[in-house]
């Protein structure tokens, strides 16, 4: 992948920015340079610019593929709904340069363990109740629709099975990819819509010295269902925890939005396979993401994200084979076809995802 240069403009346009707003008497002080931050799955690009005692975000984002409208829109309904997220100091959405609040470089992911998680995610959930409150009623276009799951299930034949693992699919085999993606969307569909960041997880909320949490990247979202935000959590492709702990706190949340009742009429046994099916949905998109990402952008570091990803996959089709014909089906050919020409990768043995096992419970 040839990295971009910076815009010429772009530090220029952030100090202009600084001198304008009120962190002008900051100015004489500013450390004149961008230093990069990170990047992310997008063409978006971060760097940090030191001005006196403060730090910012200046963010390049290219209009012409990334949603900066929806990136200010959304942090607005989010910040007025309680949720933590950046300031935005200044915004140029012609050449997609944002002045953002500098949040820190602290994720949640490397601060949780077996003994911290509990707390976290008690205050996660916390979030995901205040974003479920959310009316959505007024929302745009934007919804977790037949054509957007149907879009993202079919990244995993077009990128992870064909031009990833090599495998060319007959007629038959694409009926059953069709049949079994139908089954997962019925279960999305069915499900009662909230407002859904896309990618709920530990490297998208940021520590703050407070001890809060804050929300990153939720330009994509959407109004989808009540469940995809929580599995995204819960089974993170990041880091891994032992079944009946994510069970238990897939359980608290739906506990709680009982109270508030939001899911009226929904036994635990439903949600919980809403939440399964769910989180099977994500996964095999992922899979398709993840390879589209080293294939077609030159991002090849995601490919050792893949087999946390595969053994989520694996794990809910186990559940599920033997009381749905589909998955059973989809799992025999998972496994006799695509599993020994996966074992063969040399990202199998890459792994960054930390697994939490019961002995940290």
């Amino acid at each position: 992948m040839t990295t971009r240069p910076v815009p010429t403009d772009l530090l220029p346009w952030a100090l202009a920015s600084l001198s304008e707003g009120s962190q002008a008497e900051a100015s004489p002080q500013t450390d004149s340079s961008l230093k990069i931050v990170a990047g992310d799955a997008s063409n978006r690009r971060y760097f940090r610019l030191n001005a006196g005692d403060s730090s910012y975000i200046v963010a390049e984002a290219p209009p012409a593929t990334e949603k900066n409208e929806a990136f200010v829109a959304v942090r607005n309904i989010l910040a007025q709904a309680g949720v933590r997220v950046p300031q935005i100091h200044a915004v140029d959405l012609g050449r997609g340069y944002l002045l953002l609040e500098d949040l820190s470089d602290c994720s949640l992911l490397p601060e949780l363990s077996g003994e911290t998680v509990d707390g976290y995610y008690q205050q996660v959930i916390a979030l995901l109740e205040k974003m479920a409150a959310i009316d959505i009623g007024n929302w745009p276009d934007d919804f977790y629709d037949l054509a957007l799951l149907r879009e993202e299930l079919g990244r995993f034949t077009t990128w992870f099975v064909e031009p990833l693992l090599g495998y060319s699919l007959d007629d038959k085999e694409r009926d059953l990819v069709q049949r079994f993606n139908t089954a997962l969307i019925g279960s999305a569909l069915e499900q009662p819509r909230v407002l859904v960041h896309r990618d709920f997880h530990s490297r998208n909320l940021m520590l703050q010295p407070s001890g809060k949490l804050a929300v990153i990247d939720f330009q994509d979202a959407v109004a989808g269902p009540v469940t995809y935000d929580l599995v995204s959590l819960l089974r993170d492709c990041y880091i891994r925890w032992p079944a009946g702990r994510v069970q238990g706190w897939a359980l608290a949340y739906y506990a709680k939005m009982q109270g508030k009742g939001a899911l009226h009429g929904v036994d635990e046994t439903q949600f919980l396979r809403w939440f399964d099916w769910m989180g099977l949905q994500r996964h095999i998109k992922v899979l398709g993401t993840f390879a589209r990402l080293h294939l077609r952008d030159g991002k090849p570091g995601y490919l050792d994200d893949l087999p946390v990803v595969i053994s989520y996959v694996e794990e809910i089709l186990e559940k599920y084979a033997r009381e749905v014909p589909v998955f059973a089906e989809f799992q025999s050919w998972f496994n006799e076809r695509l599993s020994p020409l996966i074992i063969g990768q040399n990202w199998m043995g890459n792994s960054r995802a930390r697994h939490e096992g019961e002995a940290s419970a």
